[in-house]
């Protein structure tokens, strides 16, 4: 059972100049919240309690400020410093002590998930013992992301960064979940032609070792990746929306540790 997440919270924001010049984009509002309040509460929704932070450097103090007592929760958080920005899988390697020998899970700072069924099944599939789990949600932005391809048995055929062309519409989350070897595999990585590591060669190299497991999200959840302008935007006019319609609160951490029971009144 995972018991762990990272949340990545690096990166350049180029997407987002100028405001990201001088702040990490996690932290900018989403509708009434920072927006990396919103992977948090997915992972709280799923029972974990101990955290990871992957920031930039001189950021501590202000997602310190913004997340305030981590006690206050019921949970733990530590910070760390991610130097420079080479890709996602660097996640797995400045955190290896701290990953220790366990399964871990990550989600990126800039994902919201929504969904009443969505916290059940994430939860469940955080039962794995080794192997990866990869989170796919249809979408018509593939040459934006990861995509996965299926063959006629609906197997997975191939995974593929950002295709110019693709037959299919499955990409890939920004929530991962892997096996205690995955700093490991990480380090065996070799940067791509934009000088990073990338995920997709990570997960490939799960699929090669016959320990992929692909979780589809679909019909009756929402996923939004808010790391541009517009697409923040929505999600903050999508949330406003539920929150004044149904009078209660998307992403209120405090309101999911008190149903936790890790807190009391």
């Amino acid at each position: 059972m995972i018991k762990k997440a990272i949340i990545l919270c690096g990166g350049t924001g180029s997407r987002m100049f100028p405001l990201t010049h001088s702040i990490n984009k996690q932290l900018l509002p989403v509708y009434d919240k920072p927006m990396f309040y919103y992977p948090l509460s997915l992972m709280m929704l799923c029972g974990i309690k101990e955290y990871v932070f992957v920031i930039n450097q001189g950021q501590e103090l202000n997602f310190r400020k913004a997340l305030g007592n981590p006690d206050d929760l019921g949970i733990r958080v530590e910070f760390v410093v991610q130097k420079n920005p080479k890709g996602l899988p660097d996640a797995f390697i400045i955190t290896k002590e701290l990953i220790k020998n366990q399964s871990i899970a990550m989600i990126l700072g800039d994902n919201f998930f929504y969904g009443n069924m969505l916290s059940p099944i994430i939860k469940d599939s955080f039962k794995i013992k080794n192997g990866c789990n990869i989170y796919i949600y249809p979408s018509n932005k593939t040459s934006a992301y990861g995509v996965v391809e299926f063959d006629k048995k609906n197997k997975i055929k191939k995974i593929i960064e950002k295709p110019n062309k693709t037959n299919s519409n499955s990409i890939i989350t920004g929530l991962y979940v892997f096996d205690k070897n995955v700093s490991n595999f990480a380090k065996k990585l070799k940067p791509s032609r934009r000088n990073e590591l990338e995920i997709v060669d990570l997960i490939n190299l799960y699929k090669r070792k016959n320990k992929l497991k692909v979780i589809k999200l679909g019909r009756g959840s929402a996923w939004m990746d808010v790391g541009n302008f517009f697409d923040l935007q929505s999600t903050s006019n999508f949330i406003e929306n539920i929150e004044q319609r149904q009078s209660f609160k998307i992403g209120c951490i405090e309101e999911i540790a008190l149903n936790n029971k890790w807190i009391n009144k």
